[in-house]
């Protein structure tokens, strides 16, 4: 333990160190494979009693993938991510582990073989230490089943850390290691970011691909899910870059026969040449002080580092049709999951309403029992508004616009789920309406969106905000969240949390 602490304390923090700084220490010898990750390992005996975020726990096999680490650095080996912790969203297969989405029915379904991604981190040098915890079928913006339990916030405890990537957010925050995998249809990377005080990068619809994470039992085979992503969570932007650079391309058993990844750079290296429009309202909904009041500040100190910086514009795509156009995506691509009866009953009610009725509610009703000629009717508009989108990048290089209208908020595990509402400024809004709203536009035109911590709200509580880009123009999201993150700040860890005894 002596010799551990003497070498430890020469190294990056192993607490909340970046990878890089990690990498660095591990390539320099002041710290082993070995010795951090038992390092996180007692950092998450020590704390995740109280927060549950590491809910599927596979120590033993990373002792093994560490000590391998160990023996490839020892002989000079090089890897993006070699000896670096790294845990996964629970809907990930990792052979070996359960993959039960949160359902108890599949609570005894282990995968016989590792999802893409997963194959790409450990290929990579990544040591898989666990599974991060979830709402039951990813449905929520609050992380809890009957299997797990309940994920708390590290920096309150008595509020959610985000869904559905809530568990993941929460053991950044907590530092149980420095990358964690999510996946994002409706905010799921971005809001747990947000709530937690985190990174996170919702790719560009395609960039990395899905195989391994599909509801159980299916087979892992090549696709393309239409709206649902996955990708990194880290706390720092170069992280994001770095990991992205790991899992992103297209899969090898189907489109990766023919085509290769080649992204094109950030569009920009320095604030001041960025054109940034920034957004704190919505017409269909309203943001909280906090989060639209950070905003706000953030715009301003924006726009005397000397980026061209506009509040409003001719050309942004109209959001509330968006929004609508996304409600009924979002529940059309979850509908796969309802029982005969529960698809015969969404349709009867959508049946039932009246066409003006052109509510969030509705639209999400009339996207559970769509037939395909109606999907392709919303699809062409959605064709239309990305079109829309790419126009409006040639005027601009970003959007910055709000994750979540609220901070991260009590927990509420209230049924019915459509009963529940959300408090914005002490005024009672729907719940899902208030909390999915905010993942469109990214997620209905398939954009990268990048989630970057801004400040704290005066209680304490993180806020962030999600940058959006063009397609497959990844690079440009990460890189503004990093001038973002040198500039004005980035993660910063919660307060109450010790250090880790062993590191010190």
């Amino acid at each position: 333990m002596e010799v551990l602490m003497q070498r430890a304390a020469g190294a990056a923090d192993l607490d909340y160190g970046s990878i890089s700084a990690l990498l660095g220490a591990l390539h320099a010898r002041k710290v082993s494979a070995s010795e951090l990750l038992e390092h996180t390992i007692a950092r998450i005996e020590a704390l995740d009693g109280k927060i549950n975020a590491i809910i599927v726990r596979d120590f033993d096999r990373a002792r093994e993938a560490a000590r391998s680490a160990d023996a490839a650095l020892g002989r000079g080996e090089r890897k993006q991510l070699l000896g670096i912790p790294v845990t996964m969203k629970e809907p990930f297969n990792v052979a070996g582990l359960p993959t039960t989405w949160g359902f108890p029915h599949f609570r005894d379904f282990q995968p016989t073989e590792d999802a893409l991604v997963v194959s790409r981190l450990k290929a990579a040098g990544a040591i898989i230490v666990g599974k991060t915890n979830i709402p039951i079928g990813l449905r929520d913006f609050q992380s809890y089943n009957e299997i797990y339990g309940t994920t708390n916030n590290p920096w309150d405890l008595g509020r959610s850390p985000g869904g559905s990537s809530g568990g993941s957010g929460a053991a950044l925050a907590a530092g149980f290691g420095p990358l964690s995998i999510g996946s994002d249809i409706g905010g799921s990377i971005r809001v747990p970011a947000h709530f937690c005080g985190v990174f996170g990068h919702k790719p560009s619809l395609g960039l990395v691909p899905l195989r391994g994470y599909s509801l159980p039992p299916a087979p892992p085979v090549p696709g393309q899910g239409d709206l649902a992503v996955v990708g990194p969570m880290a706390r720092t932007a170069s992280d994001l870059a770095l990991s992205l650079d790991v899992i992103a391309g297209p899969d090898e058993w189907r489109d990766g026969i023919g085509y290769r990844l080649a992204l094109p750079a950030p569009r920009h290296d320095h604030l001041k040449d960025f054109r940034i429009l920034v957004i704190d309202t919505h017409p269909l909904m309203p943001t909280g002080d906090a989060v639209r009041s950070a905003i706000g500040r953030l715009a301003d100190r924006l726009d005397r580092s000397g980026a061209r910086v506009a509040r409003s514009s001719t050309s942004l795509p109209d959001l509330a049709e968006s929004a609508r156009l996304y409600m009924k995506l979002l529940n059309a691509a979850r509908s796969p999951r309802l029982t005969p009866a529960a698809l015969a009953e969404a349709q009867r009610l959508a049946a039932a309403l009246s066409p003006d009725d052109r509510s969030l509610e509705a639209e999400r009703a009339r996207g559970w029992g769509m037939i395909h000629r109606d999907w392709l009717a919303i699809d062409a508009a959605r064709l239309q508004l990305q079109q829309r989108w790419q126009q409006f990048f040639r005027d601009f290089d970003a959007v910055i616009y709000p994750v979540a209208a609220v901070p991260a908020f009590p927990h509420d595990h209230s049924e019915p789920f459509d009963a529940r509402q959300l408090d914005i400024d002490g005024k009672l809004y729907n719940y899902s309406d208030a909390c999915f709203i905010w993942a469109d536009p990214a997620s209905t035109c398939g954009l990268p969106a990048t989630a970057v911590p801004i400040e704290r709200t005066p209680t304490g509580l993180p806020v962030g905000v999600q940058i959006i880009g063009p397609y497959l123009e990844d690079r440009t999201t990460i890189a503004l969240a990093g001038l973002i993150e040198r500039e004005f700040g980035g993660f910063v860890p919660p307060p109450g949390l010790p250090a880790t005894r062993s590191a010190r």
